[in-house]
């Protein structure tokens, strides 16, 4: 072991290479061959500090030393609430169970706090009901309370990490920690995955917003005060005997360094970047005592971590002295090479302790039972496992601590969303905040006449992000958020406390000329590979607010612009057309600390300044690679004044939109590769469709152009019934994969018009590759449109795969067709998410 001196040292020479040095390190070469290999001997060593008495590791070995083979194997196993039932975690003596980003108390993921500690109660008297002569070991709950106790309606919604690292405070991160771990316990769970210590090189990575910085040095500096909050300060004492919960430091190693930005991809780095970047905030988390360390979906020069014995045993359990347990992600272990979801001996003798398998837990304990059996897993290495498992139970004082409802704090309700809490998250919101353009418009006079333009300003789900009550956030509304504040609540109680006006207009329309505007707009919520893009740029829809923005200003009104965003993007016209522009990234529930900044006192001074400083540059175009405009730590404060402003130019230096492939119609044309196509039913009779008007299938179906949005931005359809049918469809030559994307939330979204009421529901499908490939499902909600009016219609990917349809083969992700008389028009069609719809169909239930 290293002198406290040297590894202070060492410490400190692990954060000493900030995120633009990155690519100095990259060139460093792992090894001749260019295999995934480590040096463990390169890697600091850290102290892990004591956590447990003798008495407490004797009770552990005492355990260990009862149980059967069926406890040890039940015990590395995590199964998620939706795919587990209390009496099988008696049965198969599971030692861990989850809520996924879907998943809630018997199917409800929107249940009252009270459901949650009920079925908490449940599967912990199921843990403790034992038959005679085998120890009793109670269950533990992981939950994904990342900014916040984010499932639970009416908790406290912090912002995301992204803008946490904006606000430079290590002390509001660790009141952050304490305020998530008090309402945690309120509803009965131990153990939240959080902090992820990520740091994200590539912001076109769907979770980089989960990161607190593109620099290391910032990440490892928040580090130990999260875990201090979440955990309280390393010590002896039983967790739950004060108001905190177990930490989980994630996703070891590297998953911010990915190649493209590709979630769960390859990061092909340097052993050197790859300690000196994305180690460095282990460093911390250890030398805090973190609980619980989870390892990414991601690969590190082509070998998945869940997998990689010289990263997780050699050096994260080896070098850097790890003490407590490393699980897995959302059944990671089933992507490592030579593995499936059911069995994976690969990842437990790498050095996994726990195997997070929500829905295929069954099948993984029957398979690594017999694995064991066998010698495939060593007994020395499952009860390493279980040993690390049963340290971190006692840790928490589970065996002594009761059911979880009585436990101090259990059923505080009143502590979810509380005044102080909502107080922290305000002033973090406050402090995240990041001034990049004033030419004097700020602070606003609070007695003035505002407008509160843009889709984002009246949206607390939007505000919030993904991971908010549902895995994407998506598909929520106000009133889910019982107390939150939106950004358009927060500006109107500031003007109209004193003296001011008020109007909310989406589109910028005005009953009374506004003396300034606040524009909101940006992102819209999303998680994991869903919110991963191709390019740094909005999405043509949602750049829409900047042409209001423009409006305003060509009437002479002033514009602030702010912007929700989870990562830096190219917004040079909106920056260009605003006098005043603020990022607000994801603010959670607490909009209200928006306006806080934003407007002067009576005294006409400005009642809270700026303090955000950029966590990563902002880029001058939408390529990952390209220039820089704004550096990493910029950020204007008030007293910097109004600022001249040079016209930036508006060329995104990309090809692509923003769409990111996922749009294959619109403004009347197919996307590039793509065609659009008019049928039979069974494919006879086909014709591309090219220009217009025209028509198909012996002049049953005509085609003609119609307006949305710009001039013949759709295409209008009249088909006469016949027994044979019609087909509208868009296909490509080359098939593409949606598997990922139907993992998930994701629709196929048409934006469409009826022209007159339908006689018969059409049907929707996509086309794929395979004889057997199906996947036709009836849409009723087309019918009942209202006619004359556009509506985007959205259908769940997972429809289609639920009628038999191959989604890592298709080559027509929309195809419809209808044997009845039919008129309507088609805009767009693309994929997207449930805030992106007017009217969601249901998969068929027969």
């Amino acid at each position: 072991m290293l002198s406290k001196m040297l590894l202070l040292t060492a410490a400190a020479a692990a954060l000493a290479v900030p995120a633009h040095n990155a690519a100095q390190a990259r060139d460093t070469a792992i090894s001749p061959s260019g295999k995934a290999t480590v040096h463990p001997e390169q890697w600091p060593e850290v102290a892990f500090p004591k956590v447990l008495t003798e008495e407490g590791e004797a009770h552990v070995q005492a355990l260990l030393a009862q149980m059967t083979l069926r406890q040890k194997v039940g015990q590395i196993i995590q199964a998620d609430i939706a795919s587990v039932t209390p009496e099988e975690v008696r049965e198969y003596r599971l030692g861990s169970i989850l809520n996924g980003g879907n998943s809630g108390p018997w199917g409800d993921d929107l249940a009252p706090a009270a459901k949650w500690l009920e079925l908490a109660d449940a599967f912990y008297d199921a843990s403790m009901d034992v038959p005679p002569g085998e120890p009793a070991i109670p269950v533990v709950w992981g939950t994904d309370a990342v900014h916040g106790h984010s499932n639970i309606v009416g908790a406290t919604i912090f912002p995301h990490n992204v803008g946490l690292g904006a606000a430079r405070d290590p002390e509001l991160i660790e009141r952050i920690g304490q305020v998530t771990a008090v309402e945690i316990r309120v509803t009965g769970q131990e153990w939240t995955f959080a902090p992820t210590v990520a740091v994200p090189q590539d912001y076109r990575w769907g979770r980089a917003y989960e990161g607190y910085s593109s620099d290391p040095a910032l990440v490892a500096a928040y580090v130990g005060s999260m875990i201090r909050g979440l955990q309280g300060p390393p010590s002896v004492a039983p967790i739950l005997a004060g108001p905190h919960v177990a930490a989980s430091t994630k996703h070891y190693l590297a998953d911010g360094a990915t190649t493209d930005g590709k979630d769960q991809g390859d990061a092909a780095i340097s052993e050197l970047e790859l300690r000196l970047v994305h180690g460095a905030p282990y460093i911390p988390a250890i030398e805090n005592g973190v609980a619980t360390i989870m390892t990414s979906f991601s690969s590190w020069n082509g070998v998945k971590l869940s997998a990689h014995r010289g990263l997780v045993s050699d050096v994260l359990k080896g070098r850097m002295n790890f003490g407590g347990l490393v699980v897995t992600d959302w059944n990671a272990h089933g992507q490592v090479a030579g593995c499936t979801n059911a069995s994976c001996p690969k990842a437990i003798d790498a050095g996994i302790d726990m195997l997070m398998a929500p829905d295929s837990w069954r099948d993984l304990y029957d398979y690594t039972l017999s694995q064991v059996r066998d010698g495939t897993i060593p007994m020395e290495r499952l009860d390493d496992a279980v040993a690390r498992v049963l340290r971190v139970k006692q840790r928490l004082g589970l065996f002594e601590m009761g059911k979880p409802s009585q436990r101090a704090l259990s059923g505080r309700y009143e502590l979810l969303g509380a005044a102080d809490h909502r107080a922290v998250a305000r002033e973090a919101v406050r402090k995240s905040l990041v001034l990049l353009k004033n030419t004097g418009v700020l602070p606003l006079r609070p007695d003035a006449r505002i407008l509160v333009a843009g889709d984002a300003a009246d949206d607390i789900a939007r505000q919030s992000g993904g991971w908010t009550l549902s895995w994407q956030g998506t598909g929520l509304d106000n009133s889910l958020f019982p107390g939150a504040t939106s950004l358009w609540d927060g500006i109107e109680q500031a003007v109209t406390s004193a003296g001011g006006s008020a109007e909310l207009s989406v589109g910028g329309e005005y009953a009374a000329r506004p003396d300034a505007a606040i524009v909101v707009f940006g992102e819209t919520p999303y998680a994991e590979f869903q919110g991963d893009i191709a390019s740094l740029q909005l999405r043509p829809e949602l750049r829409r607010p900047i042409a209001t923005m423009r409006r305003l200003k060509e009437e002479g009104i002033p514009v602030v612009a702010v912007m929700i965003t989870g990562r830096p993007l190219y917004v040079n016209e909106a920056l260009n057309v605003a006098d005043a522009f603020v990022t607000a990234w994801l603010p959670g529930s607490e909009g209200g600390g928006v306006a806080d900044v934003m407007f002067a006192g009576t005294d006409g001074e400005p009642v809270h300044d700026f303090q955000g400083l950029l966590p990563a540059a902002w880029p001058a175009s939408a390529r990952h690679d390209g220039e820089t405009l704004f550096p990493f730590g910029y950020g204007l404060r008030y007293a910097d004044g109004p600022g001249a402003w040079t016209p930036l130019p508006e060329d995104s230096g990309v090809s692509d939109d923003g769409s990111d492939g996922g749009v294959f119609f619109e403004r009347g044309l197919p996307a590039s590769s793509w065609s659009l196509t008019v049928s039979r039913s069974d494919g006879g009779e086909s014709l591309r469709v090219t220009t217009v008007p025209a028509e198909a299938v012996q002049g049953r179906v005509r085609i003609t152009a119609s307006d949305y949005g710009v001039q013949e931005g759709a295409r209008s359809f009249t088909i006469d019934p016949h027994p044979d049918g019609a087909a509208i469809e868009l296909g490509t030559f080359d098939p593409i994969d949606l598997s990922r994307q139907t993992n998930g939330d994701m629709l196929l979204l048409a934006t469409v018009r009826l022209d007159a009421r339908l006689s018969q529901a059409p049907r929707v499908a996509v086309r794929c590759e395979g004889a057997d490939c199906k996947g036709e499902v009836p849409i009723a909600e087309f019918g009942t449109l209202p006619v004359g009016e556009w509506r985007t219609l959205g259908v769940p990917l997972k429809c289609f795969q639920t009628a038999g349809a191959e989604m890592g083969a298709i080559s027509a992700p929309f195809r419809l067709t209808t044997s009845g008389p039919a008129r309507f028009s088609l805009a767009r069609v693309a994929l997207g998410s449930l805030s992106d719809v007017d009217v969601l169909a249901g998969c068929p239930t027969d």
